[in-house]
């Protein structure tokens, strides 16, 4: 069981998950192990007078791209363990 753990584990990690804020003016790509592969942001939404406003989209992608990573693992895991919880693992 170990050893398919750690081989889901890097196939997770391999995977990528994008996700986005303000209509897609804030993209985010999160890998499989809560790794920030790349951020792109429209120039559009940079305001030098808002800034308040693109920190917000910035923080909103990447939960999101968390969130749907940590659903990805669940699901994974679930798929692994035949749906018996494992207490703390992966969070």
């Amino acid at each position: 069981v170990q050893a398919r753990m750690a081989e889901m584990q890097a196939q997770l990690a391999e995977r990528r998950i994008e996700a986005s804020a303000g209509g897609g003016m804030v993209t985010v790509v999160m890998s499989g192990a809560h790794e920030i592969v790349s951020v792109s942001i429209d120039p559009e939404v940079v305001d030098r007078e808002d800034v308040e406003m693109l920190e917000d989209l910035v923080a909103a992608a990447v939960n999101e791209a968390r969130r749907r990573v940590d659903e990805m693992v669940r699901d994974e895991m679930a798929q692994l363990t035949g749906g018996m919880p494992l207490p703390g693992l992966f969070t």
